[in-house]
């Protein structure tokens, strides 16, 4: 799925401010910056796991400009990077499956806030049955459905 989405995605990740929500081991992330974003913000509340992100993030030599780790809950992150001025071209958010609506509803705070850049565009990796079309405000659209398995792949855009 995540390979399907990034391909959608394609050159919206080159050069890209990207914003990885529920990062879990950074895979996203480190997708996303493999594929030529400019710098990723990971967002886990879990030590291992962000524990697990520093030990992946190794690999690539980052600096400080190119990826930053917040361990902290995905709503308290969205509200400090709001608050500190910050803008992203791309969220994606990977909530565990039960807590998917979480995750909606983290995306829309990005977009209310402005965190998300005009044009932004929020990802969000949900249970395939998630339906999340009746959960969205009339102000945001679905742009890209994809849907494999189990899981689904949903890109949303704000109607400006």
């Amino acid at each position: 799925m995540r390979e399907r989405a990034f391909a959608v995605l394609a050159d919206r990740v080159h050069d890209s401010r990207f914003l990885d929500l529920f990062a879990g081991t950074g895979a996203v992330g480190l997708e996303a910056l493999s594929r030529g974003a400019r710098s990723v913000v990971f967002v886990e509340k879990h030590r291992a796991a962000a524990r697990l992100i520093d030990e992946n993030s190794a690999s690539f030599d980052l600096t400080a400009d190119r990826a930053e780790l917040m361990v902290r809950g995905a709503a308290a992150a969205v509200d400090q990077l709001a608050r500190r001025g910050d803008s992203f071209d791309i969220a994606w958010a990977d909530p565990p499956f039960e807590a998917w609506i979480e995750g909606l509803e983290v995306l829309v705070v990005a977009f209310d806030s402005g965190l998300l850049k005009a044009g932004g565009i929020a990802c969000l990796e949900c249970p395939a049955r998630a339906d999340v079309e009746s959960s969205l405000r009339k102000n945001l659209q679905i742009i890209r459905d994809l849907t494999g398995g189990a899981s689904r792949v949903v890109m949303i855009e704000s109607r400006i």
